[in-house]
């Protein structure tokens, strides 16, 4: 199967990450790599952390740590981080490698933002893959939800 690690976002990474596309469905749910990127570039602050899906060290897949405001949307706890934007290589999607990768998040906080106790989310009701995805990996839904551009969300937690 191979190893799977998580790894801030390198230079190195970005041919591997910005050489895939999603289907249509998927890019209606999540943001491509070359999408996230330039919306990073765009930020004031810097409080946006990409993370790369190593499989053997080679890039397969992508997601950001987030502690902007932005997670007070979903989170009053101002020690939380969101995670947003996560895309696997379709040529990888269905082996449980995203599932891996979520499952390595929460030490990778606990090594790389010390002060973070909750990881929150929003996934969209129409996405049932990933929604599953994230109630395995420990993801609690307390019924809350938002209204969001592309149809309402649900708004997910995880204590560390």
């Amino acid at each position: 199967m191979g190893e799977i690690r998580l790894k801030h976002t390198e230079l190195k990474h970005y041919e591997g990450l910005l050489n895939y596309t999603l289907s249509d469905e998927q890019k209606t749910f999540t943001a491509l790599p070359v999408e996230t990127f330039e919306r990073l570039k765009e930020r004031t602050d810097n409080y946006a952390k990409p993370i790369t899906i190593l499989l053997n060290d080679k890039p397969i897949g992508f997601f950001v740590l987030d502690y902007g405001d932005d997670k007070l949307e979903l989170t009053k706890n101002e020690n939380s981080l969101l995670v947003r934007s996560l895309s696997v290589n379709p040529i990888y999607q269905g082996k449980g490698y995203g599932k891996i990768a979520m499952k390595l998040v929460d030490n990778f906080v606990r090594d790389n933002f010390p002060t973070i106790d909750e990881l929150v989310l929003a996934v969209n009701f129409k996405n049932k893959s990933a929604y599953d995805l994230y109630l395995k990996v420990g993801y609690i839904d307390d019924g809350s939800q938002r209204e969001w551009y592309n149809g309402s969300q649900h708004l997910l937690k995880k204590k560390l």
